[in-house]
């Protein structure tokens, strides 16, 4: 019977450092895990040319709202860095890709020439920008900052000029808003 008694407890205290050297041994295998590096294997290969883009805001009008919303665009950075001031107008004059916007430039405008001059970027536009424009104080201003607004998110460039036909002194057919002065971001 002593033999019989011995025995049980024999066997649970066996049991018992069975189990508390299991819980011991998932303690420091949960420890390991947790200091492993998982390495993470994307679903596609990222190719060179998806590497060398970034993203920039576009504004254009909201037909909706009337007012400029950014359209965000990659953009090859190697582009964007030979020309970063000529790539982002010409983005503009082709106009958005969503259906709900439409650009602010007027049709048949040109660029002549784009210049930086410290922190302000003077962009000389062909008659175009002024003869084919719609009117209207509110239309004007989203011309002028769907430029401005664009131009401003790159960090050398705090405003932007804009001259007509290489001349500062014009302004847009109803004279509400005059392009005599630089021009900087509205928020």
């Amino acid at each position: 019977m002593k033999n019989k008694k011995l025995v049980i407890i024999g066997i649970i205290v066996i049991f018992i450092l069975g189990g508390i050297s299991y819980f011991i041994y998932q303690k420091v295998n949960d420890k390991r895990q947790e200091n492993q590096i998982i390495e993470y294997t994307p679903a596609e290969e990222i190719t060179q040319e998806q590497m060398r883009q970034t993203i920039i805001s576009l504004y254009f009008k909201n037909k909706d709202t009337n007012t400029l919303v950014p359209e965000a665009r990659n953009i090859d950075v190697k582009i964007l860095a030979k020309e970063p001031y000529i790539t982002l107008i010409n983005l503009l004059l082709e106009g958005p890709k969503k259906s709900n916007l439409e650009e602010t430039i007027p049709e048949g405008t040109k660029i002549n020439k784009i210049e930086r001059k410290q922190s302000t970027i003077e962009i000389d536009f062909s008659k175009e920008f002024i003869e084919n424009h719609k009117g209207g104080i509110q239309e004007e201003s989203n011309t002028i900052y769907s430029i401005v607004n664009t131009l401003t998110q790159l960090n050398e460039v705090e405003a932007v000029k804009i001259l007509i036909e290489g001349k500062e002194d014009y302004g847009f057919k109803d004279n509400a808003i005059s392009l005599k002065e630089p021009f900087v971001a509205q928020d």
